[in-house]
């Protein structure tokens, strides 16, 4: 897009283009959403950017009204392959305030300064600034749905210090934390959350979203232990356990999405409710993105739908179910092994080799294993090669791996067929663009050969 058609798009307040740029206003030093409701400033007075960083670099602060930190990430991040895409994969993951510029780099296999040099040129903001952008999201977060002390926020934010987390909340914000949080509407309206209710959570998505059909497929697949979904159609409850770099979590996500109110701008999409347990508020962050990946929320169903509705076979398919996800994972080794032993071998798994939670809850008894361990408790057959190369990094299906380079390393093991390997590229890597080895899948499909292989199993089709 050009800065005109930017400007229409602010213009007509088109939430199709929530998240994937931002637009600040010079004269009164604040950034929004494109479908910010209040009054559309002056063309010559507006200035793009395509992330929040870049706009905070710049000296603008978020829109009050319109919360611009709140919405979905840009699709352009999953479908993007090279050193850009990776690297904001890896930095919505928490790589930086985990492991640094450094440790960021290290797993992109460039150097600091070629990252650094990278994403500045292309996105206005380095790794840094980028994840200071999200540390501040996750900072709001913490002060408007929880009891924890300021201090506590901070760190677990990822800031370094409480001087850094003031001043950098002041700053995005134009507030302190304390008056950040007495404007939460919990507290206009006199109600604390219950201590141990957890962390709600609204998970953003953009356009229509087919809740029913990435529940149903939940459902099937569901593991004993790790997950579990209750309910009704339409009103189930999707709950599983997590693993997370500084400790672990429980979350429930229900099924039903829900609309922004009337008034509040014309924002085609809305939010599936959830609620967050984590035994260390740290990794918020984390586990968002990860929930994030497993519900596909920050897809783009304008670019899928147009491209695959034009497609005379997908054409009814794309108009009966507007908005189909394709779900990932929060943790690529789940599908992985699912896919080499299946369902039931992955219980089993789960039962003689699943860490027991500290504090189990309802059926909700277990993590899934950990490679390090299934590598070492099954070092022979398929299942032990493929834990042995995630256990010592031959083969990378993090965030920011190189998805071409984990294919090959994924058919050098024993027991990974194509097809095999094309289910954990969609499932575990969040390829967009995976059609089944040998299928006559049309190139007018690209880049969204998942999403079309989605809507025919939705749809009980075969590929021909």
């Amino acid at each position: 897009m050009d800065e005109d058609s930017r400007y229409e798009a602010v213009r007509s307040r088109d939430g199709r283009f929530d998240g994937v740029f931002f637009f600040a206003v010079e004269t009164t030093g604040i950034y929004c959403r494109p479908s910010c409701p209040a009054v559309t400033p002056k063309r010559h007075n507006v200035r793009f950017f395509a992330t929040a960083a870049a706009a905070q670099g710049a000296g603008f602060r978020a829109c009050r009204r319109c919360r611009p930190d709140a919405v979905p990430g840009s699709a352009e991040w999953n479908v993007r392959a090279d050193v850009v895409g990776r690297a904001m994969r890896l930095i919505a993951d928490g790589v930086v305030d985990r492991e640094g510029v450094a440790g960021l780099a290290a797993r992109l296999g460039y150097s600091a300064r070629q990252v650094q040099r990278q994403l500045t040129a292309e996105l206005g903001a380095g790794p840094v600034a980028l994840a200071r952008a999200q540390r501040a999201h996750t900072a709001r977060t913490l002060l408007q749905t929880t009891e924890l002390p300021v201090t506590e926020i901070a760190f677990a934010s990822g800031f370094a210090s409480v001087r850094q987390f003031n001043d950098t909340v002041r700053e995005v914000y134009a507030s302190t934390p304390t008056q950040l949080r007495a404007a939460a509407p919990r507290r206009r309206a006199g109600r604390g959350a219950a201590p141990g209710a957890g962390i709600p959570l609204r998970l953003a998505h953009r356009g229509p979203y087919q809740a029913g059909a990435v529940f149903d497929q939940l459902t099937r697949e569901a593991l004993a232990g790790v997950e579990e979904v209750s309910g009704p159609p339409g009103g189930r409850t999707y709950r599983r356990t997590l693993r997370l770099p500084y400790g672990t979590g429980i979350v429930a996500v229900a099924e039903r999405t829900r609309a922004p109110r009337p008034g509040t701008g014309t924002r085609p999409g809305g939010w599936l409710d959830a609620r967050l347990h984590l035994t260390d508020p740290r990794d918020l962050t984390t586990a968002v993105q990860r929930l994030r990946r497993l519900f596909d929320l920050d897809a783009d169903p304008y670019a899928v739908d147009e491209r695959l509705g034009a497609d005379p076979r997908l054409g009814p398919l794309v108009a009966a179910r507007p908005g189909l996800r394709s779900p990932g994972a929060v943790d690529p080794l789940e599908p992985a092994v699912r896919a080499l032993a299946g369902k039931e071998g992955a219980e089993e798994l789960v039962r003689r080799y699943g860490k027991v939670l500290d504090a189990p809850c309802g059926a909700l008894t277990r993590l899934f294993p950990e490679a390090a361990v299934l590598a070492e408790a099954e070092p022979d057959g398929p299942l032990g090669a493929l834990a042995a190369a995630l256990a010592d990094g031959t083969v990378r299906l993090d965030p920011g791996a190189d998805r071409d380079d984990a294919q090959e390393a994924l058919l050098t093991l024993p027991g990974m067929d194509p097809a095999t390997v094309a289910a954990v590229r969609v499932r575990a890597l969040g390829d967009p663009d995976v059609a089944p080895p040998g299928a006559a899948v049309p190139d007018e499909w690209r880049p969204w050969r998942s999403y079309a292989v989605q809507h025919l199993r939705v749809a009980g089709e075969r590929l021909r």
